[in-house]
């Protein structure tokens, strides 16, 4: 009697599966890739950008591409500065693209990107009541009565509409390698947007305390001089926001698109 050698080809192997006609198969292998492209999140936050809206979809274990909107539209009135009364409107508006980079495969990421769409601006109607003082560059001057009292429209522009980069370093990975839908995403970061914009044009007239000697404020040279000084300090307060901060809280659901 005969016994079949282990080293026999024809002796079983590890590791395959018997078919219906005979050949044998490789088992397939359990794992939590996901295919490129092949998911979708879908979220919402909030960040000094607004009211936001993300986008993504996955291209492997270490990067997906998220698309962001945001918008929001508030009014402040009321507020009184150097003697004026100013009702603003703050318009926020952009759009942007970045690349969730996961460098351990984990929940912490880092996002290079860029808003290629950015209108974020505010705009803001200045009043000086008929015969109260205000104050330019640090000068006083009297509103003159009736409707010669002075106005004014003052704009504030955040980027002027042109593209800004951006980076953020981020918690919460948008497709977990456990499968779950719901997600918390976090990040930190800034968008480099161009020096900020401050404009303010005025009408009406000034007068001494007495309501006498009047001049329009929008020609007499000594009152645009301020005026332009005033803006100047303006231009300069508002200068760190170059560096534009941007911190963000959300909610996010992931699902397949396809297998």
């Amino acid at each position: 009697m005969t016994y079949p050698s282990p080293y026999s080809t024809t002796a079983a192997r590890p590791n395959t599966l018997s078919t219906a006609n005979g050949t044998t198969a490789q088992p397939k292998l359990k794992t939590n890739q996901s295919a490129p492209f092949s998911r979708v999140s879908l979220g919402v936050g909030v960040s000094p950008l607004g009211i936001g809206f993300l986008l993504a979809t996955n291209i492997n274990r270490y990067l997906d591409v998220r698309g962001t909107g945001n918008f929001l539209n508030y009014s402040i009135n009321n507020i009184n500065t150097n003697g004026f009364n100013v009702n603003a409107n703050l318009n926020l508006a952009s759009a942007g693209m970045a690349v969730d980079i996961y460098p351990f495969h984990n929940w912490f990421r880092i996002s290079p990107g860029v808003l290629f769409y950015n209108q974020n601006q505010a705009n803001a109607v200045f009043v000086a009541a008929p015969g109260t003082s205000f104050s330019l560059n640090n000068i006083t001057y009297y509103s003159g009565s009736g409707t010669n009292a002075v106005t004014g429209l003052g704009t504030f522009g955040l980027g002027n509409g042109s593209a800004a980069p951006t980076i953020t370093a981020g918690f919460g990975n948008l497709f977990p390698a456990s499968g779950r839908h719901w997600t918390f995403p976090t990040e930190i970061g800034v968008a480099f947007i161009q020096n900020p914009t401050v404009g303010i044009n005025l009408t009406g007239e000034v007068c001494n305390q007495q309501g006498q000697n009047c001049v329009n404020v929008a020609t007499d040279p000594n009152v645009q001089s301020n005026l332009a000084a005033q803006v100047s300090s303006y231009q300069s307060d508002v200068q760190p926001l170059h560096t534009y901060p941007i911190v963000s809280f959300g909610v996010a659901y992931n699902f397949h698109i396809r297998h």
